[in-house]
């Protein structure tokens, strides 16, 4: 077992327990308010493109939106639930991935997994950021999250394993804390940072 791997099952189980109170008021609300299903379970991509069933708490009501569709909802869409739009915006509806990195599905930093049918469309250089374990949290959150485009994303993402460290996470663990607080912000230094890096790269879309 790696190092990693240890810090991925103390700090998920840290966080569990953390979060254990958080975790079960938000069941109680979602079934009060809407009923149905406590959890959306989805099939996304892994480490190296293997697949696995992400959990979340669900935010919308049911519907039959295409995959790519359902991981691009943003804030005030008609499908999102009043308790969705605030665990949403909170991220406490990514909580139950704590299961995933116990799982060892996911760690605790890394890209954030998607759908196969995109994963499928990737180019080389893009299908790098499959390399690594999908992460709860990683640089592409902490530096624009879902108000950047896919491509910037995935830029960030591959600039982050060419240059993870245990420095680096413990930054990305931190930074969070404010994403959290604050909401996604785009970062223009840290972009085209990770758009020089992409430069040149063998696959670069």
């Amino acid at each position: 077992m790696t190092l990693r791997r240890v810090i991925d099952l103390a700090g998920a189980t840290i966080c569990l327990l953390i979060v254990c109170p958080v975790m079960l008021f938000t069941i109680v609300a979602i079934y009060l308010t809407d009923g149905g299903p406590i959890l959306f379970l989805q099939q996304r991509s892994g480490l190296r493109g293997r697949p696995f069933l992400i959990y979340k708490f669900r935010s919308m009501k049911a519907n039959n939106l295409p995959c790519d569709d359902v991981t691009e909802i943003r804030s005030g869409h008609p499908l999102v639930t009043p308790v969705g739009s605030l665990i949403r915006r909170y991220k406490i509806d990514e909580l139950p991935q704590l299961v995933n990195v116990l799982k060892g599905e996911m760690s605790l930093i890394g890209p954030r997994p998607t759908v196969p049918e995109q994963v499928d469309g990737f180019s080389p250089f893009e299908w790098r950021r499959q390399e690594i374990l999908p992460g709860l949290t990683g640089w592409a959150q902490i530096n624009g999250g879902i108000d950047i485009t896919w491509p910037e994303r995935i830029k960030l993402d591959v600039w982050y394993v060419d240059h993870r460290s245990a420095w680096l996470d413990i930054s990305i663990l931190l930074r969070t804390i404010t994403v959290l607080l604050w909401g996604d912000r785009p970062n223009p230094e840290k972009l085209a940072e990770a758009e020089i890096h992409a430069i040149n790269q063998p696959g670069t879309s």
